[in-house]
């Protein structure tokens, strides 16, 4: 069995994957400060809840952006299942051609996103990620990674206002069903769900034409992930299809691509993809 983590700024998401298969997966949040033994002991309660024995994961594989939860996880793999993880860096096999100016800079996330989204919806295709922050990315049907925006997500637009307000408080972020709205609350909720659904038609539609240099009149298929996609997803008609376990098996994907490269060779802390 595969183990897999997709490690966000805000949570972590792993899954159980088991011939291909994804068994489980958990939503755990993101913690700088835990230490591999923390990690350890809460995988082991997670494990037992769901009856899967420890020593049964063969393998693991790591996404991370943010570099300092990596050392932890890393030294968690080797004194709790025995196992040298594979990271998602420079230097593993992805199959996407990276278009970047420096594809170093692409994250992780947005990497093992578009390898899943190739395989399982083809292309081109535009891939919209809506977690701590909002990206969107451009991927032609010959699997180049061509580049993308990055936008502040729902959650930090909602704290930078509590933050940098002397009287705006902290809101749920939810659909208030009305943009002219009676209280402060609903006021905010409405500008940050509805505003973030305008940034999403705009962009979709901008990026499109701005694909067309690339693919032609080709069918652009929009795929959203991350917490915020189904919220997103409701008011919008640019959305194709909602897939919030697609990291986990891109991340599956991308294994099945480099399991059998020495783990000596594997890529150093902190590199990006690049291949």
């Amino acid at each position: 069995m595969l183990l897999a983590f997709d490690v966000g700024n805000s949570n972590t998401v792993l899954g159980v994957f088991k011939d291909g298969e994804l068994l489980t997966n958990w939503r755990i949040e993101t913690d700088t400060r835990k230490s591999a033994d923390e990690y350890g002991m809460l995988l082991k309660q997670l494990f037992d809840y769901e009856k899967i024995d420890m020593s049964e994961i063969d393998d693991m594989i790591i996404s991370t952006v943010v570099p300092s939860v990596l050392f932890t996880l890393q030294h968690m793999a080797v004194k709790y299942f025995g196992k040298q993880a594979i990271v998602v860096a420079s230097g593993v096999k992805t199959g996407l051609i990276v278009k970047y100016d420096n594809p170093k800079q692409v994250g992780a996330d947005r990497i093992v996103n578009a390898v899943a989204a190739i395989h399982k919806y083809g292309g081109p295709l535009i891939l919209i990620d809506l977690g701590t922050a909002t990206t969107f990315c451009a991927i032609t049907d010959k699997g180049e990674y061509l580049g993308g925006t990055i936008a502040p997500g729902l959650k930090i637009s909602s704290e930078a206002l509590f933050e940098k307000t002397s009287k705006l408080p902290k809101v749920e972020i939810e659909e208030p069903g009305k943009t002219i709205c009676r209280n402060t609350v609903e006021s905010m909720q409405s500008g940050l769900v509805y505003g973030h659904m305008g940034i999403c038609d705009y962009i979709v539609r901008k990026m499109k034409k701005e694909m067309q240099e690339y693919v032609g009149d080709k069918k652009i298929t929009v795929v959203a992930t991350g917490g915020f996609s189904a919220l997103i997803d409701s008011g919008v008609g640019c959305i194709d299809y909602v897939d919030k376990l697609l990291t986990l098996e891109g991340l599956e994907i991308i294994y099945q691509k480099n399991k059998r490269i020495p783990r000596h060779n594997c890529p150093k802390v902190g590199e990006a993809v690049n291949e």
